[in-house]
């Protein structure tokens, strides 16, 4: 499991931050993380660990929690944490993590890559092009699939547009900081050097996803992918507020990266990142999808 923790590597100049549940980490299990979205009033909106346990009592199932549980139902705190249990046993089951995809029977050494998917490859992995295997690591010389999350579980402050439809962002002089969010008294990240940083999310299945990036800013895989490539380049194309970096406060716009390819260049340049390549691109994520979902790739 993805716990939230600090690694100091050799040439690093402070630790890095990794791990965690949520675009902010500040879960540190499933059964943690079940709690928010049940408790969270602009999701499943319960009013307390209560009024959940009483909803799972009386639901068809209720049998079942207790035969797998026990008599837990009688204490509030004890249901919701078997019900993260159980939740967690699904997300981690074979169903959720099947290993179907064509890039896994790819590297299976059962499938081939068409040429604009083995060029995509090729740019994701190119540090000079895309350098996206930097933050979504993966090991396509390993014959073992489940070595290649797209993941490094790791964080980065890429800036992306604000998304006028959350409805808290009506509120000009309101922002999701991210990372510096997180309370956790063993590992607080709340230094105001982790501010706006987001978790860098795995790539499977990616191309069947609704929205885009921490705050659903974008509608469609190609635009995420093309952003990446021209924020340096081409700004405004991304920031219709005509403000840079408009959904990051300005007293925190030095801490977005700006250093990595590809947006380690500036205004005006050529990205590092052609049309051509983009399309590329997206269509190595479309292999990542598995056989379940393989009918709604966008």
């Amino acid at each position: 499991m993805p716990r939230f923790y600090f690694h100091q590597g050799d040439d690093d100049i402070q630790p890095s931050p990794f791990g965690g549940f949520f675009w902010d980490g500040r879960a540190n299990s499933i059964a943690e993380l079940v709690k928010q979205p049940l408790l969270n009033p602009d999701e499943m909106n319960n009013r307390d660990l209560t009024q959940i346990a009483q909803k799972i009592a009386s639901a068809k199932y209720a049998t079942d929690f207790r035969r797998e549980f026990g008599e837990v139902l009688g204490n509030a705190s004890d249901t919701v944490t078997a019900l993260g249990e159980a939740i967690e046993a699904f997300l981690t089951s074979d169903e959720m993590a099947p290993f179907s995809s064509k890039y896994d029977a790819y590297v299976r050494g059962e499938a081939k890559l068409t040429e604009l998917e083995a060029r995509g490859l090729r740019l994701f992995k190119d540090p000079d092009k895309g350098n996206c295997i930097s933050c979504h690591r993966f090991y396509d010389t390993s014959r073992n699939p489940e070595r290649s999350l797209f993941t490094d579980f790791g964080y980065d402050a890429v800036a992306v547009p604000r998304n006028a439809k959350i409805p808290a962002n009506g509120n000009a002089g309101y922002f999701d900081l991210g990372l510096c969010e997180r309370e956790d008294k063993a590992t607080p990240s709340n230094d105001e050097i982790w501010c706006v940083s987001f978790r860098t999310p795995s790539l499977r299945n990616v191309a069947v996803r609704e929205s885009f990036m921490h705050n659903g800013a974008f509608k469609k895989l190609r635009d995420a992918v093309s952003f990446y490539a021209t924020r340096a380049t081409d700004p405004m194309r991304w920031y219709k507020s005509g403000v840079k970096f408009d959904d990051v406060p300005q007293k925190y716009r030095d801490q977005v990266n700006i250093n990595s390819i590809p947006y380690n260049r500036h205004q005006g340049d050529e990205p590092a990142l052609t049309d051509a390549d983009v399309d590329a691109i997206v269509a190595f994520l479309g292999t990542l999808t598995d056989a379940a979902y393989r009918q709604s790739v966008h």
